[in-house]
């Protein structure tokens, strides 16, 4: 039976999973709820990084992205950054949908899959 590791695991869930070589990052949120959707959303991809790093890949392996956001019409500002992040790597298969956030600060929330 092939492993499953987990890291940053609580009583809730793990912030990554890795089975098979493909890495199941949990949704990502920023910090620091003062920023606008741009800034939220550079942290979030930081943080999106350092858990792919973790995982030994990267954003260049990203095979599926999640994005929620708390208002729809930040879908510009957040793309933005996103396009930027990217680059010129792959482009994952991706969904962008307004949601009602956990916490009404958090402005956008990110979850990616990846794989080695």
């Amino acid at each position: 039976m092939s492993k499953i590791t987990r890291q940053g695991s609580n009583q809730i869930l793990s912030s990554s999973v890795e089975y098979h070589n493909f890495v199941y990052l949990a949704g990502m949120t920023a910090d620091d709820l003062s920023k606008d959707v741009a800034g939220q959303t550079r942290e979030v991809i930081a943080k999106i990084d350092a858990a792919l790093e973790s995982n030994g890949t990267d954003k260049t392996r990203l095979l599926q992205a999640q994005i929620w956001l708390k208002d729809i019409r930040d879908r510009d500002a957040m793309n933005k950054v996103w396009v930027e992040w990217l680059g010129d790597a792959g482009r994952p298969a991706r969904a962008c949908v307004q949601a009602n956030m956990a916490d009404p600060r958090h402005l956008v929330e990110i979850m990616v899959t990846a794989c080695k």
